[in-house]
């Protein structure tokens, strides 16, 4: 996905940010940033194909679920448009909305977006809720997708509880603890101890590597944890009062002003090239992003990337599928959803890539696929990831949720990490594009 993650379930109170979303249409020229792919290599034999729209690796393509549901359905080809970039996708999924052509039969919807669908773009979807047995999802998940009448635009796809994924063999060579359990016990209740870890990194620092991706990597991954983001319960933008904000601003200017910051962009090509490289020894780790590192690494990785406990409890990412009443296969379309949906084609992502099910059922039959197990050093991953579900805080979401976090991380974050501006001058840079983005 560019996958991408991320990206935002009750196994306690949890909250989501976002994950994974997409769009392109059937019938409308590419563009430059998006790729699609076919279930059945492109030859297009089914009678009827529906497309479904996603950012990044979302999973259903690499955990065999297109070929699993042709096979059921040989009436159906299934043709996945991908979207590279989640703020280039939502954009150009709200106007193809608006405009009522050129969305795809399934449309996925990123956490921080789903506010503004179900309070805007409503009208714009089939109501899911009366296709399903919603209790099967996770109650907060569900009430994300549902309006003040009681419709629910979208299914829940995955949670992102996080993790921290590292490179145990750049840690051997800088000559810090290797062990997930004890690593974990270093940077435990705090993510200024991890950043304190970054520095005894550099020290001693593999040729050529960083200790972390990106200072926006360590602000998405903080904030996950807090309680208080950009929106109070009531939906009123705090976002400048937010303490959550500020704690995690505070961190990620640690990170940016040092030199443990490998200063990527996250789903940039310079980022998937810094996988490919390992340029970096870790990576905020939401259970969506380790497909995502599968992918990017290569064969090169295996064995070499494990999985510690993040330093608190958080969640980034987390997405929905929803079917826009614009396409041209509604009920075809209904159908799929709910199977990609399903309790059990959820367990089988995450044996794939270890995107954490939106339905509780789910999670009793979790088991990581060999693959997925191997290449993460054999890492407990279902105890990891379960075990920071069941603490994550409730946050509110608002209506401009992502393009605040965009602003703040592509903007502030950036002007600082990438340009050299001040900490002041960043925040600076970042209120200007929020104020402009709340039309204030």
């Amino acid at each position: 996905m560019r996958t991408s993650t991320r990206r935002s379930r009750r196994l306690g109170a949890i909250a989501v940010v976002a994950a994974l979303a997409t769009g392109l249409l059937a019938g409308c020229s590419s563009d430059p940033d998006d790729s699609s792919s076919d279930n059945n290599g492109g030859s297009g034999k089914g009678k009827t194909t529906l497309t479904v729209g996603t950012f990044g690796v979302f999973g259903y393509k690499q955990a065999g679920l297109y070929d699993e549901y042709t096979k059921l359905h040989p009436d159906i080809t299934i043709k996945e448009n991908v979207t590279t970039r989640t703020d280039v996708y939502w954009p150009k999924t709200l106007t193809r909305l608006q405009a009522g052509s050129g969305t795809d039969d399934i449309q996925a919807i990123e956490v921080g977006n789903i506010t503004e669908a179900v309070q805007t773009q409503a009208d714009k979807f089939v109501d899911l809720g009366k296709e399903v047995d919603k209790s099967q999802f996770l109650p907060w998940k569900v009430a994300q997708a549902t309006n003040k009448d009681g419709k629910t635009i979208a299914l829940g796809t995955d949670i992102g509880p996080m993790a921290i994924c590292y490179r145990k063999d750049l840690f051997e060579k800088a000559g810090l603890e290797t062990d997930r359990t004890k690593l974990a016990e270093q940077w435990k209740g705090d993510w200024a101890k991890y950043v304190a870890l970054g520095k005894d990194y550099m020290k001693k620092a593999p040729s050529g590597t960083k200790f972390v991706d990106s200072a926006s990597s360590v602000y998405n991954a903080a904030l996950g944890g807090e309680s208080e983001r950009y929106y109070d319960k009531d939906g009123n933008a705090i976002w400048d009062k937010s303490t959550g904000v500020k704690k995690s601003w505070n961190t990620a200017m640690t990170v940016a002003t040092s030199n443990m910051s490998a200063k990527l962009k996250q789903f940039d090509p310079t980022w998937d090239q810094g996988f490919a490289k390992g340029s970096f020894a870790t990576v905020a780790c939401p259970a969506w992003m380790m497909g995502y590192i599968q992918e990017k690494s290569g064969d090169a990785g295996k064995g070499k990337w494990d999985v510690a406990a993040a330093p608190t409890a958080a969640n980034w990412g987390g997405s929905f599928i929803g079917v826009p009443v614009a396409g041209k296969h509604q009920k075809e379309a209904i159908a799929l959803a709910k199977w990609l949906t399903a309790p059990e084609q959820q367990a089988k992502v995450f044996a794939k890539q270890a995107s954490f099910p939106s339905t509780p059922s789910a999670y009793s039959t979790l088991t990581p696929a060999a693959a997925t197990t191997e290449y993460f050093s054999n890492a407990p991953i279902t105890q990891i990831f379960g075990d920071s579900a069941k603490t994550i805080p409730v946050q509110y979401f608002g209506t401009k949720d992502q393009p605040i976090n965009t602003a703040i991380s592509d903007v502030g974050i950036l002007q600082v990490e990438q340009k050299g501006k001040s900490p002041d001058q960043g925040w600076n840079a970042a209120k200007a594009e929020v104020k402009d983005v709340l039309g204030q």
